[in-house]
């Protein structure tokens, strides 16, 4: 089964992903993770992409579109994939539909997860991040036991100017004009797509997103 994750950034499409591909032993594909590996791998690929990154441009589609497919490639016959917050635009949706298309696969089901602006930029705009860990915590959701510091190491967070309320509202606005018509989009093809509300609790949104898809552990 070939799923795509859609929804605004900060509605928790990675933590849905990542729970859904640990619990039934799914791939997941995240093109910013792919554009990572590549650069630091210092594949062909990646080197192409870094030109790109270092001159603060975005990586042109058709490239993205390569690494895609090249990482398909190394799974199994038969493997089932969750495609995390891709294809992020209608050219992509178009290129990702003829490389399906050219592999004998195609997008099987769609699932949108759904949250207010308002919601997400609290959401966001609540995040505080630990320097040297990476860990993320949220000031009203998922707080450090002490107030400002990370729980593993002890180190002050900090707060990326990327979460910055002003910032996440112009990130909502992208995806409003750039990623959301792919929702029409995919209800014209032949997958089902289904809505999920991602403002409930972490679990109850696993729990609507595997009964939409029709899987439970150890489906694949």
């Amino acid at each position: 089964m070939h799923v795509v994750l859609l929804g605004p950034p900060g509605v928790g499409k990675g933590t849905q992903g990542v729970l859904l591909a640990d619990a039934l032993g799914w791939r997941r594909i995240v093109t910013g993770d792919l554009l990572r590996a590549q650069r630091d791998a210092g594949t062909p690929l990646g080197q192409q992409a870094q030109g790109y990154m270092t001159r603060g441009e975005l990586v042109p589609d058709p490239l993205i579109i390569a690494m895609v497919r090249e990482q398909l490639a190394t799974f199994a016959s038969g493997t089932s994939v969750i495609f995390d917050g891709f294809p992020r635009n209608s050219s992509q949706a178009s290129a990702f539909k003829m490389m399906l298309e050219t592999l004998g696969l195609a997008v099987d089901q769609v699932a949108v997860l759904e949250a207010d602006d308002d919601l997400v930029v609290e959401r966001i705009s609540g995040r505080r991040s630990c320097p040297t860990c990476g860990a993320v915590y949220n000031q009203s959701l998922a707080p450090p036991n002490r107030d400002g510091f990370c729980d593993k190491d002890g180190i002050a967070l900090f707060h990326r100017a990327d979460d910055e309320p002003e910032t996440v509202r112009h990130r909502l606005e992208v995806y409003h004009r750039e990623t959301e018509p792919l929702i029409a989009y995919y209800e014209g093809s032949r997958a089902p797509v289904h809505y999920i509300a991602g403002d409930q609790a972490v679990e109850l949104v696993q729990t609507a997103l595997r009964e939409a898809l029709g899987v439970g552990v150890g489906a694949s």
